[in-house]
């Protein structure tokens, strides 16, 4: 078993089928098709519910996993000399309804996200339904170019959300989605109001390591600069080396403080 299984756990058959059941009831259905995802998701089990709906299952587990990864990430902002700034969420529950309210900030704002519908209970499982979204790829499946063409993009939309006093607060290639009709973001994280700063510049610093590998540091550090302003890149410049040593980022933290320094000068 690979470490995100071992460490996601597997919740079992019958409060599975206790979830289906209740989805049932929900959605005035006889039968429902399921599809589980072997997505690399570290914090639920998520399957595609008759190709309209997409449910994630928090267990107690992943809540717990959920409070050791919140501790890691504040400890990495008080290396860079901050304060801790992620939440963390006491049960399956309050994380899929902070996901929930999460998706309808995002949604209100302008930017893509699935369309959230609910989150519930069943049987100490957190449960939280989205819009299922077709006909997607992730941006770090992305071919190179479609990647430096979206880039600018990606900036923008978290510049926007920024203005509008939301952090993402976990933004990997993976939790960027593309689609005909542009980018869709997925997963955002909460953090508290008094580290809503560090949180952005914390965020840039994400954007940047994700797309470095996959579109270069001077094409991420260029689309970066069509919507963030020098120092604010030189800001995010603190959190590259802990964004660095994180499991699901991999990426040359040294060329892009190069390529920041130079927009600097």
């Amino acid at each position: 078993m690979d470490l995100r299984r071992l460490v996601r756990g597997r919740v079992e058959w019958p409060r599975l089928e206790a979830v289906v059941r209740e989805l049932v009831r929900r959605y005035d259905r006889e039968t429902l098709h399921i599809r589980f995802l072997e997505a690399d998701n570290w914090l639920s089990t998520p399957m595609v519910v008759d190709d309209q709906w997409f449910v994630k299952v928090i267990s107690r587990q992943n809540s717990l996993v959920h409070a050791l990864f919140t501790t890691g990430r504040n400890i990495g902002a008080f290396s860079s000399g901050t304060e801790g700034f992620f939440e963390h969420f006491g049960t399956p529950l309050q994380m899929a309804e902070h996901e929930l309210e999460a998706t309808k900030h995002l949604r209100e704002i302008g930017l893509n996200a699935p369309a959230p519908v609910e989150a519930f209970e069943v049987e100490g499982l957190g449960v939280l339904v989205l819009e299922y979204l077709p006909d997607f790829h992730t941006l770090d499946s992305a071919p190179r170019e479609e990647v430096r063409s979206l880039a600018p993009d990606l900036f923008a939309a978290l510049h926007k959300m920024h203005d509008n006093h939301l952090a993402h607060g976990d933004l990997r290639a993976e939790n960027v989605l593309v689609r005909d009709d542009g980018i869709y973001f997925i997963d955002a994280t909460n953090v508290n109001d008094e580290g809503m700063h560090d949180a952005r510049s914390y965020d840039l610093a994400c954007a940047l390591a994700a797309l470095e590998p996959l579109a270069g540091a001077k094409e991420a550090v260029a689309a970066a600069v069509t919507s963030y302003e020098p120092d604010e890149l030189l800001e995010a410049v603190d959190f590259l080396d802990f964004v660095n040593i994180r499991p699901d980022h991999d990426f040359d933290a040294a060329a892009l403080k190069g390529e920041i320094e130079k927009h600097a000068v």
